[in-house]
């Protein structure tokens, strides 16, 4: 195998195979990258069998081969090189030999015949997403899964096609995060994406409107971008009736201003540090929205302008999880929907239908 390469374009390719490859499984190949070179294509792979990610490169490719190369120090050497084109080629003794200007590595290679071949996924079945669309409803509900081991299904976020609508819904036990996008689609189908895959997609896809196509199998799922392919195994089992969780009416709604709201809480919960639950006060009243926090440290009191239609309450939440909706929100105004003290609150985009979040409330001791 001899090939040559701009710098920029292979580092380009390590980091984003890079991404599939976590050190963490027991087969000594997995550590490695694979390349190959076929005809004007250098292609790599990195891979921890959850999840396998494919890029091809430009390059001059001048014999073909293939072999596998240790990730972290093929990633550290080509990053530190010149900014320059490289030559990498395979000599005696199991090595490749790197070129770049007076820089010259020997670098010990795998064998190719044990690394995994990709999963075979039939691109028949396909949707088609705009990359920043996706990449935006990915940021709105990955902050929402659960981060307890002892239930793995909530561990992904539901990737559900229904009603020519795509749907993405993450659940904690204590909020839930739903984006749906109109989808010009008859197909029909839910799965569970492990979080972790779709974080990694997230990195790769780029604020553009370029098509991603994405397949599914029974076990399996494909994004796949124009030179890139990313495939995941599905998690197993039923995502939760989400929309059971979802309250049916309501009996206040206030309309507030969502950066107004977000620097209270933000503020407010620097004096709710004390222990792990995060615990600030909202006092509903006609026109005001009150934030208090007590703690060992001291006390805080904000106030904000609110419109309030229905009975004045009180409520108390862990600032966090507010945080997290106020932060993924676009819209400037965001309504917040309640019953009672102890009953959810849902939170809308006052102008976009397509996010809707639930936060769960602290109960107070009284």
């Amino acid at each position: 195998m001899i090939f040559t390469c701009e710098k920029q374009k292979i580092l380009e390719g390590i980091s984003i195979v890079q991404k599939a490859i976590t050190g963490k499984s027991t087969m000594p190949i997995l550590e490695g990258i694979y390349i190959q070179t076929n005809q004007s294509t250098l292609t790599l792979i990195g891979s921890d069998m959850d999840v396998s990610i494919q890029t091809s490169v430009d390059a001059t490719i001048i014999r073909e081969g293939s072999i596998v190369i240790d990730a972290k120090i093929f990633g550290e050497i080509i990053r530190k090189l010149p900014n320059s084109t490289i030559k990498i080629e395979t000599i005696e003794n199991q090595l490749i030999k790197i070129t770049c200007e007076k820089s010259v590595f020997d670098v010990v290679y795998m064998n190719t015949s044990e690394f995994p071949a990709l999963p075979e996924v039939n691109e028949n079945l396909k949707i088609s997403v705009n990359q920043n669309i996706l990449k935006n409803m990915i940021k709105g509900t990955s902050f929402a899964i659960a981060q307890d081991e002892t239930r793995p299904i909530l561990q992904g976020i539901l990737f559900e096609i229904k009603n020519k609508s795509l749907n993405l819904v993450a659940l904690d036990g204590y909020r839930l995060a739903i984006k749906s996008e109109f989808l010009d689609t008859d197909i029909d189908m839910e799965v569970v994406i492990p979080g972790k895959t779709l974080n990694e997609v997230s990195k790769i896809l780029e604020d553009i409107d370029d098509i991603v196509d994405i397949t599914f199998t029974n076990n399996h799922i494909l994004f796949n971008l124009e030179k890139t392919k990313i495939i995941s195994r599905l998690l197993e089992g039923k995502f939760i009736n989400y929309n059971s969780l979802l309250p049916q009416e309501h009996k206040l709604l206030v309309n507030v201003n969502r950066q107004e709201l977000q620097n209270a809480i933000e503020r407010a919960s620097l004096m709710a540090k004390d222990g792990n639950t995060n615990l600030i006060k909202l006092e509903l009243q006609q026109d005001n929205l009150i934030i208090t926090s007590n703690s060992q440290l001291g006390k805080v009191r904000e106030e904000i302008t609110i419109k309030l239609q229905g009975e004045e309450i009180q409520i108390a939440f862990n600032s966090r999880y507010l945080l997290d909706v106020l932060k993924n929100v676009e819209d400037s105004e965001v309504v917040m929907k309640m019953t009672s003290g102890i009953s959810p609150c849902v939170i809308e985009e006052k102008n976009n239908e397509n996010a809707k979040y639930l936060v769960l409330p602290v109960r107070l001791m009284r």
